[in-house]
């Protein structure tokens, strides 16, 4: 049975029809469906943190340039989702439903969200060189500890986008296309919290820390984005009149990220290793651009 939602604003209030026979039951079993595809969604993402976490179980020095190249992948592919999955449905849905100009509701979100990475990233600065003013820094337990929050702090936003991906899809019809579409920045996501997972895990093993607490606090990092992923969808689907903040919001922490973070980490090696993390870059962004613009 199909169902409509007609709003009508009068006298500065909106009220509700119901027409064409509108089922509650179903539209709300479709949006706890969608928060559930979301917390699915962040939990793969979690787990190839986990799995980049478990590379210090199974190899001494994993293969940098395959790291690298993985790295540039994700950095390709976020980018290229900020844009075409994130920024544009923003845009759309703020000229929809907002009085206030979509550019400014664009570039409000895409503000916030870089300058919320960048506060993130100031807090742990400053926390490191408070410590290291005060003589401490040479603890290792502190050391595990700013190295775990930093990561941690990054996949807040992430978490955050997969799920206000999958929150815009109650704004209509679930489709595979408009579903693949949703999967495919969780899969971004994903590919980059592989040599993350790796980047605590594998310093952990080398600062003298056994292969299991290695791995436990290597994929602790990851753990907080399937929290965050079941809020943006919420937050996507019950506050609508956030939702184009929400995209743009995840769009700036996700360009942050990749050009602050993950560019410059892939290209730190010399020479073949620098191209061969070029070329991941541009492959991720060409992959995703077609999916977006063959599922768009």
């Amino acid at each position: 049975m199909t169902t409509h939602l007609k709003t009508v604003t009068s006298n500065k209030k909106i009220t509700y029809l119901n027409t064409a026979g509108y089922n509650n039951k179903e539209e709300v079993q479709k949006l706890n469906n969608i928060i559930i595809y979301a917390l699915l969604a962040t939990l793969g993402t979690w787990a190839l943190t986990a799995l980049g976490a478990s590379a210090v179980v199974f190899f001494k020095n994993p293969c940098q340039r395959i790291l690298d190249f993985m790295m540039g992948f994700a950095a390709g592919v976020m980018i290229a989702a900020s844009f075409w999955s994130l920024l544009s449905p923003a845009i759309k849905q703020a000229k929809d439903s907002s009085l206030i100009p979509a550019y400014i509701v664009a570039a409000t979100g895409f503000l916030a969200g870089a300058l919320f990475m960048w506060a993130s990233d100031k807090i742990v600065s400053r926390a490191r060189e408070k410590l290291i003013h005060d003589g401490k820094d040479n603890a290792k337990g502190t050391r595990i500890i700013m190295l775990v929050l930093s990561i941690t702090l990054h996949n807040i936003p992430e978490g955050l986008a997969v799920g206000v991906a999958f929150g815009l899809l109650g704004g209509g019809e679930i489709t595979p296309e408009a579903l693949l579409g949703a999967v495919s920045i969780a899969v971004g996501i994903g590919l980059q919290n592989f040599p993350e997972g790796a980047a605590v895990s594998l310093p952990l093993r080398r600062e003298g820390y056994s292969r299991r607490k290695s791995f436990f606090l290597g994929q602790l990092s990851g753990m907080v984005e399937p929290i965050a992923g079941v809020l943006g969808a919420a937050l996507a689907i019950y506050m609508t009149a956030v939702l184009p903040y929400a995209l743009s919001f995840a769009a700036g922490a996700m360009i942050l990220v990749a050009v602050h973070e993950l560019i410059p980490e892939c290209q730190h090696s010399e020479g073949e290793q620098s191209y061969l993390a070029t070329m991941g870059i541009i492959s991720g962004f060409t992959v995703m651009m077609i999916l977006d613009v063959m599922l768009g």
